[in-house]
């Protein structure tokens, strides 16, 4: 079956041209192509859609507002903004709301189709830049050692290995475990961290562990 992506682009122009692309890509396919976050709130979640594409400024509201509704909507969709320049600030607070990572538009035909497997794979794709700021935030935000996180030894493993990139099957295939037994273990651990997304699980954890005199989470089963 094909990869139903949902888009939300206010220019007309580069709309049709990513629609045709996704259409274009063989197993994929553009399922909702709206220009307004009015629109996409309304029409999107009909469409039930793999993954949503969000252009990170449209005219009615910002596209920031528009993917956090979304994840109300659709919990389980992955949302990719995507930005006209590398606005950090910017780009960080929609990963605060619930995006899983975002493209530059200048790069977005080379880099589309492998950000959307990455992100349905369990991955998050930033620049270093961006990570940056995440960790940054973490590290101001949440005070305290590694072994204040509370994780089991099982959900340390996992967190260790989310930290250094790995997708959700990749965990499973490195621990031997269920992918669904993965899935699991990261909603608990998105539960003691108290963060929405992979990507903040991880940036909490190396905020922590990098710090001087930081001490092993994983102390107990």
């Amino acid at each position: 079956m094909s990869t139903k992506i949902a888009l939300v682009e206010d220019d007309a122009g580069f709309r049709r041209l990513l629609e045709q692309f996704i259409n274009d890509a063989p197993g994929y396919r553009c399922v909702c192509a709206t220009a307004s976050a009015e629109e996409a709130i309304r029409d999107i979640p009909k469409m039930e859609p793999d993954v949503i594409l969000m252009d990170i400024r449209l005219p009615d509201r910002s596209g920031i507002e528009c993917a956090a509704q979304l994840k109300q909507l659709l919990p389980r969709v992955p949302v990719i903004m995507l930005t006209g320049n590398a606005d950090a600030d910017l780009v960080f607070k929609a990963l605060q709301s619930g995006a899983k990572g975002y493209l530059l538009k200048r790069a977005t035909f080379q880099k589309l189709l492998p950000a959307i497997q990455e992100v349905m794979g369990g991955g998050a794709p930033m620049t270093g830049e961006i990570a940056r700021k995440v960790v940054e935030f973490f590290s101001q935000a949440s005070p305290g050692r590694e072994s204040d996180l509370n994780l089991t030894r099982r959900e340390n493993e996992i967190l260790q290995l989310v930290s250094q990139g790995y997708s959700d099957k990749e965990v499973a295939a490195r621990l031997n475990l269920a992918f669904q037994t993965v899935r699991s273990h990261m909603n608990h651990i998105f539960d003691k961290l108290q963060v929405r997304s992979r990507t903040g699980a991880a940036a909490r954890y190396l905020s922590l562990v990098e710090r001087p005199g930081a001490s092993p989470a994983g102390n107990r089963r």
